[in-house]
C-alpha cells in the first residue's frame, strides 16, 4: 500500500488528528562532486555542510519563502500533499508542486527564473515526490537539453525538460515525452501513475509505478520501465510478478502467477552508477492482506531487487517479507553506504522497513553484511485457505526501532477508564507478535501498515554512523471482511467511521482498516506515537529515541505536549551534526542534536513539512529549505510554501 494513498481517506476526530496512514519524501545533496551523477539516488540524505552548526543554528532566520501557486482547495476529494524534495540544478532550486508543475527559483532569493507545467489531467491525486536529473556527457556544453530534468507524471508520462531553460527536450520522444502504458486498461485515470522520481543509472532513465491499492486482486503489473535518457526510447522493463517460467523466482509461485499484479515499486529507487546498478525497493503483490490464491513465498515482491542499468538483467534479490499480506511494503530509497565489516569498507546498502528492521547488504552481490536470521512466526488463526510462511527473515543483532507486536497490557489511555476501554478494544481483537495473521475477526498490526520507517527513509552521517530516521508508533486494526457480507459502494473506497474499507470485487474478502484509538480519538498506545530515533548501524544500538512533534495545535487546548504525532517525511543530517525535519503536524520546523537528540532550533511553518529538507551553499551562505504545503490525508494545514532559513546576517 502507498502509506494510505487511496481516495477517500479521512480524518480522524477527537484529541489528534490524523494519526494513521504516512506518507514520506527524501533529501538532496546539494553540493556533488560529480554534477552527472544525481545525489538524490544515493538515499544518504546527508549534507557536508557545517556553516551552520549545533552552536549556532539558534541563530537561523527566514530568508525567503516562495508560494508555488497551487493551493489546495475545491471540492474534489482526493489526495494532496507537497512532498517535493527540491533540487539545485544548473545554479537553480527547482521545485515541484503538488500539480507536477516545475519551478526554477534563485537558491539565495526565492525568485522565479523559469516554470514548466506538464498539464497534467485534474485527477484526484495531486503530489509530487521530486524529480531527477542528469547530464549528456557526449552532448556539447551549449547545446540545448545537455543537463536535463526527468519527471513522471500521475497520467503515466515521463517528461524531459532543459535544466538551462525549462523547455521540453523536443528529441525526446514525442516533444519531449514519453506515455507509458499500462499493462492492463485501467479502472479510472491515474489507477497507475509515476508520482516518485524516475532512477537515472548511466545513459538509461528508470520508472516505477504507483499502483491503486486493493481495488481488484487482478491489479495491472508493477512493471519497472526504463528508457535511452536521449532518445526516449523504451530499453527494457522488469516485472517483480514474474511471467517467464524458466525465470526461477517462478519456483515461489505455487500456482503461477497468472492474473496477479502490482509488486510496483512506488517508493525512490537507488543508483550505483559504478556498478551500473539500479535498486528496487518493491511491494506486495496484489493484494495487500489475502493471498490465498498466490501460495509460495511470491519473489521478487517486497524484496530489494539490483538490477543491471543497462539491460535490466536480475543481478541479485533479497526478499525481505515473504508471502507478505500485512502490506509492509518496502517504502524508502535504499541507502548506498560504505560500511565497515570483517576490517575494509564494504560499498553496502542499507534497506529501512515499514517493520522497523535494518537491512545492510553487500550493494554488488546482495550478501547480507548484518546476518539474516529465519525465525518461526505465528501461524495460527489464518482464513480461506491462506497458507503463510512459517519463517520471516530479521536481521540479526540489529535492533529493531519500532516495537513489534501489541498485547492487551500495552494497551494505554489518558485516564483509567479510557486505559481501561482501550484494554478491552485491544482484547475483542486478534493480537500478538510481529506477523500475527489478519483475521475477520480484525487484527491489531503493529507494526502498523504505514510503519514504522516509511517513505521518508533515514538520514545518515557517515562520521559517527548515526542513522536518523522518523518512525510511526500507532498500532492499526486491518479486518478481513467476506465479501457477500461487505457494504458495497460505487467509488474506489468505502468509508465507516474511522475505518478505510476497500470495495473489491473479485477478491474473496474485502478489507477494513482504522487506528487503534480510544473513544476520545487518542492512540490506545504509550507515547510517543511517532518518534526520532538515531540508531548506530554499525554497532547496532539504538542511540537515542525522542518523541516528534507537539499536540499543542491538535488538542482542544493549545497544549505544547511532545507526544509526537504521525505525519509525513524525512530528514536531513548534516556535518554541522544536526538533524533538520518537518513531519509533524503542529505545523513546525525543527533542528535536533545529531549526538543527543535534544532539539536546538524550531521555527512556525505557514502549513505542515510534510517534506524532506534540502540544504546547500550560495556565495558562501548555507541554507536550509523545506516545502511546507501539508497533506490532506492527515487533515493538516494546507498550502503551496517553500521556506528557506540562513543564520542572521
Amino acid at each position: 500500500m502507498q502509506i494510505g494513498d487511496f481516495a477517500g481517506a479521512r480524518r480522524i476526530g477527537g484529541l489528534v488528528r490524523g494519526l494513521f496512514f504516512v506518507a514520506s519524501a527524501l533529501v538532496l545533496q546539494a553540493n556533488a562532486a560529480d554534477p552527472a551523477v544525481d545525489q538524490h539516488q544515493l538515499g544518504t540524505q546527508y549534507s557536508p555542510l557545517a556553516q551552520i552548526n549545533r552552536d549556532n543554528v539558534a541563530n537561523l532566520e527566514l530568508a525567503w519563502e516562495f508560494h508555488t501557486g497551487d493551493v489546495p482547495g475545491g471540492n474534489r476529494p482526493g489526495l494532496i500533499a507537497l512532498e517535493d524534495h527540491p533540487s539545485l540544478i544548473e545554479g537553480n532550486l527547482v521545485v515541484c508542486s503538488i500539480k507536477r508543475r516545475l519551478t526554477a527559483l534563485d537558491p539565495a532569493t526565492g525568485e522565479k527564473r523559469w516554470s514548466f507545467d506538464p498539464e497534467e489531467p485534474d485527477l484526484s491525486t495531486k503530489k509530487c515526490r521530486g524529480i531527477s536529473s542528469w547530464v549528456d556527457r557526449e552532448a556539447a556544453q551549449d547545446s540545448p537539453c545537455r543537463s536535463r530534468i526527468f519527471l513522471g507524471t500521475v497520467d503515466y508520462r515521463l517528461v524531459a525538460i532543459d535544466a538551462r531553460t525549462g523547455k521540453a527536450c523536443e528529441g525526446f520522444g514525442v516533444n519531449g515525452e514519453v506515455r507509458m502504458s499500462p499493462s492492463k486498461p485501467m479502472l479510472w485515470p491515474g489507477e497507475v501513475a509515476a508520482t516518485s522520481d524516475p532512477a537515472v543509472v548511466n545513459d538509461v532513465v528508470v520508472v516505477g509505478s504507483a499502483v491503486a491499492d486493493n481495488q481488484r486482486v487482478g491489479a495491472p503489473s508493477g512493471r519497472v520501465l526504463a528508457f535511452d535518457a536521449r532518445t526516449g526510447e523504451q530499453r527494457w522493463e522488469f516485472d517483480p510478478v514474474p511471467r517467464n517460467p524458466d525465470d526461477p523466482a517462478m519456483a515461489s509461485w505455487g500456482k503461477g502467477t497468472e492474473g496477479f499484479g502490482q509488486g510496483n515499486v512506488w517508493s525512490s529507487m537507488a543508483v550505483d552508477p559504478e556498478l551500473d546498478l539500479v535498486y528496487l525497493p518493491t511491494t506486495s503483490a496484489s493484494s495487500d492482506f489475502y493471498g490465498a490464491a498466490r501460495p509460495g513465498d511470491n519473489h521478487y515482491s517486497t524484496s530489494v531487487v539490483a538490477l543491471k542499468g543497462a539491460t535490466g538483467q536480475v543481478v541479485w534479490h533479497q526478499q525481505l517479507v515473504h508471502h507478505n499480506v500485512w502490506d509492509y511494503d518496502l517504502p524508502a530509497r535504499p541507502m548506498l553506504i560504505d560500511y565497515p565489516h570483517d576490517g575494509k569498507m564494504v560499498p553496502a546498502l542499507v534497506q529501512n522497513t515499514k517493520m522497523g528492521m535494518i537491512f545492510v547488504f553487500d550493494r554488488a552481490t546482495g550478501a547480507p553484511l548484518v546476518p539474516i536470521v529465519e525465525r518461526p512466526v505465528p501461524q495460527s488463526g489464518t482464513v480461506g485457505g491462506e497458507v503463510l510462511s512459517p519463517t520471516q527473515p530479521f536481521p540479526d543483532g540489529m535492533p529493531s526501532i519500532v516495537p513489534h507486536g501489541f498485547s492487551p497490557d500495552d494497551a494505554w489511555g489518558l485516564t483509567p477508564i479510557d486505559e481501561w476501554l482501550c484494554r478491552r478494544k485491544v482484547e475483542e481483537h486478534t493480537y500478538g507478535p510481529i506477523y500475527t495473521p489478519v483475521s475477520e475477526k480484525g487484527t491489531i498490526i503493529s507494526p502498523p501498515v504505514n510503519g514504522g520507517a516509511n517513505w521518508g527513509g533515514g538520514a545518515y552521517d557517515p562520521a559517527s554512523n548515526i542513522m536518523v530516521v522518523p518512525t510511526n508508533h500507532v498500532p492499526a486494526i486491518v479486518k478481513l471482511v467476506p465479501n457477500e457480507k461487505a457494504p458495497k459502494s460505487e467509488g474506489l473506497t468505502l468509508e465507516m467511521g474511522a475505518a478505510m474499507n476497500f470495495a473489491m470485487p473479485d477478491s474473496p474478502y474485502v478489507f477494513a482498516i482504522e487506528p487503534l484509538v480510544s473513544v476520545l480519538g487518542v492512540p490506545c498506545v504509550t507515547p510517543p506515537w511517532a518518534a526520532l530515533v538515531a540508531v548506530d548501524i554499525v554497532d547496532k544500538k539504538i542511540v537515542w529515541e525522542v518523541p516528534l512533534g507537539s499536540i499543542k495545535k491538535l488538542a482542544p487546548v493549545p497544549i505544547d505536549w511532545h507526544l509526537g504525532t504521525p505525519g509525513a517525511g524525512g530528514p536531513l543530517v548534516t556535518a554541522g551534526g544536526l538533524v533538520f525535519i518537518g513531519y509533524s503536524l503542529d505545523d513546525t520546523f525543527r533542528a535536533f542534536d545529531l549526538h543527543t537528540g535534544e532539539i536546538l532550533w524550531e521555527a512556525d511553518l505557514p502549513a505542515a513539512g510534510t517534506a524532506v529538507p534540502v540544504s546547500y551553499e550560495v556565495d558562501g551562505e548555507q541554507y536550509v529549505v523545506i516545502p511546507a504545503g501539508g497533506h490532506s490525508m492527515y487533515g493538516s494545514t494546507m498550502g503551496d510554501s517553500v521556506m528557506a532559513y540562513r543564520l542572521k546576517r
